[in-house]
């Protein structure tokens, strides 16, 4: 590459952002890449080809990371019931870093100093991007347009991105039909902005795109059966047939959950840098995965690890995902921790599916040895001794009996 040439590889889309920003970026005297990561959503990738072309990209990259997507980063997460908040299932957090590493080595590979993205500058992404550039090549060069005033001065909204697009020749479809923004992958699709702001409005009926309304999911409910190997799904049993691939697996429960509407929420949740933002998401196949993958849980892990996984696994590791710091010492730390407690995590989960709710219908481990049926059983002994108890009540009210406490209740 000549000296004077700058190379950067672009993160495109082939909407109107990251198509004004790739003409931006020429104007500025760089050399584009563009890179297009298929993790899942609905794309005309030969249309974006050419759009990049005739832009000007000296060369795009397309894609296909779908199976790295989901062994890298969503079979990781569900074992350890990942969900930040309380409710969000982290479907876009979790498709940033398989993204931004193969971004990484694009730029390595094409000789580039720089790499970009069109993320704005209050959302999370561009956090989760950024932070997975340097820690996988911390020489690297960020371009991040939005943050720029250069850019954002001249760009204040859609319409002088309309028509900067207008006086490049660059086609654009978009419309004010869904005054919304959307990001779709294998895992869910997310809808942010626009009339989703005011929190006290609900989401409009024809803003899903994923699953049915549950009101006009089938009035039957259906059955499945999930089966785990060390908190892995191993087979999946549904009227479809018998699916034992893991990315089968996974691709056939969002077909089952999409079919009955199960996986939407509307939240307000709170992003990295401390601003609430409202959120709608549909989680279909993750929803149903980890309601039986949590299930098993109870019946296979023994208590004390069970507890500290969850307070501390499974709460620091979707912090840490919804964050942007996958490529991190933590991670690592976290999810080793966790295949420990998964090493007992094997049976089956009968699960209900209908009109977007998930039921456990029972759960089968032969390899669970903390569940006796006859020792639990309120119709025999089964080997325990009630006089135990009493000791055990005995000791437990020491620290209840010396505090004075029950004046305060009475």
């Amino acid at each position: 590459m000549p000296e004077d040439v700058k190379r950067c590889v672009l993160a495109y889309s082939g909407g109107l952002d990251t198509s004004c920003i790739l003409a931006w970026l020429i104007e500025q005297g760089w050399e584009v890449i563009c890179y297009m990561a298929n993790v899942g959503q609905e794309e005309d990738w030969e249309t974006a080809r050419q759009k990049a072309m005739g832009v000007g990209a000296k060369k795009v990259y397309i894609e296909d990371l779908r199976d790295e997507f989901i062994h890298d980063t969503v079979l990781p997460a569900a074992k350890c019931n990942a969900i930040y908040e309380n409710v969000y299932l982290l479907g876009t957090s979790l498709a940033r870093p398989i993204i931004a590493r193969r971004q990484i080595q694009i730029a390595e590979k094409e000789n580039c100093i720089a790499v970009s993205h069109g993320c704005t500058g209050k959302g999370n992404d561009q956090v989760r991007f950024e932070l997975a550039y340097y820690a996988l090549k911390p020489d690297i060069q960020v371009i991040a347009p939005w943050r720029l005033p250069v850019f954002f001065d001249r760009f204040a909204g859609r319409t002088d991105l309309l028509n900067y697009a207008a006086e490049k020749g660059i086609p654009v479809t978009q419309s004010i039909k869904k005054p919304w923004s959307m990001d779709e992958n294998i895992v869910h699709c997310s809808y942010e902005a626009g009339i989703l702001e005011d929190p006290s409005l609900a989401p409009p009926t024809d803003m899903w795109t994923l699953t049915v309304d549950p009101k006009d999911a089938p009035d039957e409910e259906e059955e499945i059966a999930v089966h785990f190997e060390k908190g892995n799904p191993c087979k999946l049993e549904c009227k479809d047939g018998e699916f034992t691939d893991v990315v089968k697996i996974f691709n056939q429960l969002n077909t089952i959950a999409r079919r009955n509407g199960v996986g939407r929420i509307d939240i307000v949740e709170n992003r990295f840098s401390g601003l609430k933002s409202r959120g709608c998401y549909e989680t279909p196949g993750l929803t149903i995965l980890r309601s039986a993958h949590m299930d098993l849980e109870g019946l296979t892990m023994e208590r004390e690890v069970r507890a500290l996984r969850d307070q501390f696994v499974t709460f620091n590791l979707s912090k840490i995902l919804y964050n942007g710091q996958y490529f991190s010492p933590c991670t690592r730390m976290l999810l080793a921790a966790n295949d420990v407690s998964q090493e007992v995590v094997n049976g089956v989960v009968k699960i209900a599916v209908y009109k977007g709710n998930v039921s456990v219908r029972g759960r089968k481990s032969d390899t669970a040895r903390l569940y006796d049926e006859k020792l639990t059983s309120m119709d025999e002994l089964g080997g325990f001794d009630p006089t135990w108890t009493s000791g055990f009540i005995q000791i437990e009210s020491i620290r209840l009996r010396n505090s004075d406490e029950g004046k305060y209740w009475l």
